[in-house]
């Protein structure tokens, strides 16, 4: 996910679990670079063609991903605090105060592409709500939620606090998808500033919600979806039969995503304006049920399939998915675009797509092999070499 507590330096849950899910972080990063390559670079020929068409459609997944990853590694590190006898006190207050680093993060990002969009970036970029800025928040509200939950359960045995902390979880989730679509029309908090109803509701400076903007409403839901599912699979008997929990997931994502569209087409007489893509509570229920669809096809192939024996670019990619996306963006949208904006056609897209790709899994495996050496790098750099004898 973007933002990453380090779960992956956990002695539990088991080695696998923390794989794919590492590897379904690097399966956004791919389809986020081809959304985005296609998007900056294709002419406007090419975008009439069915492979710009598809690409957007994946574009659609990235986000998503990241945030319902965002509350299961959530999940990971808290349960980890748990075990450790770590307060409900000091958990929220690491939780919260890591939450708002993502979000400082997302802000210094716009700052960034606000100087390298000069002179046409308009300042209001700077108060844009973008993925990081609301992962951030998510992280915060995921903090305070499990900070309620812990006082709340104070003296049970662990299972039963995961159960707890499940539940509450998947009520916040739905309770912040079913708030959507009011607080988009009938219930805009229009009193506000624009840039602080904007975190709610995505309206940045334009009068109206945008559906290009990341606010808590709907988005945040897929956050606390994503916590749910984490507790879920950190329960004693999800530990004990990964494999058989796996499958009841992807089952039960099938028939939510089933159910979600039944609903869909059905409608719901009573509800605020419909709005299927952006609020609507069917959309986000199908979207979770995609994602759990995705949880089990990632579990059956890091277990049994490449990643189990072999190196796993996705899984590399993975692990350093905030790096990733910070650079990517300006090799595609910045300045330092390495095709002319919107003048490729589809193979020059493709062809950049792939060399964006091997340079980020490059710049991600340096990464991860010079983690925690910068200070044995930094001597090697200041040796001097040895003064040649004449002879």
């Amino acid at each position: 996910m973007l933002c990453s507590f380090d779960a992956r330096k956990m002695t539990t849950p088991p080695k696998q679990r923390l794989t794919y899910i590492d590897w379904m972080r690097g399966l956004a990063c791919l389809v986020m670079f081809q959304d985005h390559c296609y998007d900056s670079w294709l002419s406007e020929t090419a975008r009439q063609s069915r492979v710009y068409r598809a690409s957007q459609l994946g574009g659609t997944l990235p986000a998503p991903l990241f945030l319902f990853l965002a509350g299961i590694s959530f999940a990971l590190i808290t349960d980890r605090w748990r075990r450790r006898d770590i307060t409900a006190g000091q958990t929220a207050a690491i939780t919260i105060r890591r939450g708002a680093e993502i979000l400082a993060l997302g802000l210094l990002f716009r700052l960034q592409e606000y100087v390298l969009g000069q002179p046409w970036a308009p300042w209001t970029d700077l108060l844009r709500v973008d993925v990081l800025n609301v992962i951030g928040v998510a992280i915060m509200m995921m903090g305070a939620m499990c900070w309620i939950v812990n006082v709340a359960s104070r003296g049970t045995e662990l299972n039963a606090w995961r159960a707890w902390n499940a539940w509450t979880a998947a009520a916040v989730a739905l309770a912040i998808s079913l708030l959507s679509a009011p607080l988009w029309t009938n219930w805009r908090p229009d009193w506000l500033p624009w840039y602080l109803e904007s975190y709610i509701n995505g309206v940045h400076n334009l009068g109206v919600p945008q559906p290009w903007i990341f606010p808590i409403f709907p988005w945040v839901a897929l956050a606390f979806a994503g916590l749910a599912v984490g507790f879920l699979l950190l329960r004693d008997g999800a530990r004990l039969h990964e494999a058989r929990t796996a499958v009841w997931f992807g089952i039960a994502g099938a028939l939510l995503a089933t159910v979600a569209l039944v609903s869909a087409y059905y409608g719901w007489p009573a509800y605020f304006v419909r709005d299927f893509w952006h609020t609507s509570p069917d959309f986000f229920l199908f979207r979770v049920g995609l994602l759990l669809v995705i949880l089990l096809a990632a579990y059956a192939w890091c277990r049994w399939g490449g990643p189990a024996r072999h190196f796993s670019p996705l899984v590399q990619l993975g692990q350093t998915s905030l790096l990733v996306y910070w650079v990517h963006i300006e090799f595609v949208y910045g300045r330092l675009s390495i095709l002319p904006k919107r003048a490729s056609t589809v193979l020059e897209a493709t062809l950049g797509l792939l060399a964006i790709f091997v340079g980020m899994l490059v710049l991600s495996i340096v990464r991860t092999r010079t983690k925690g050496r910068g200070g044995e790098i930094l001597a090697w750099l200041r040796r001097r070499p040895a003064p040649v004898a004449e002879g």
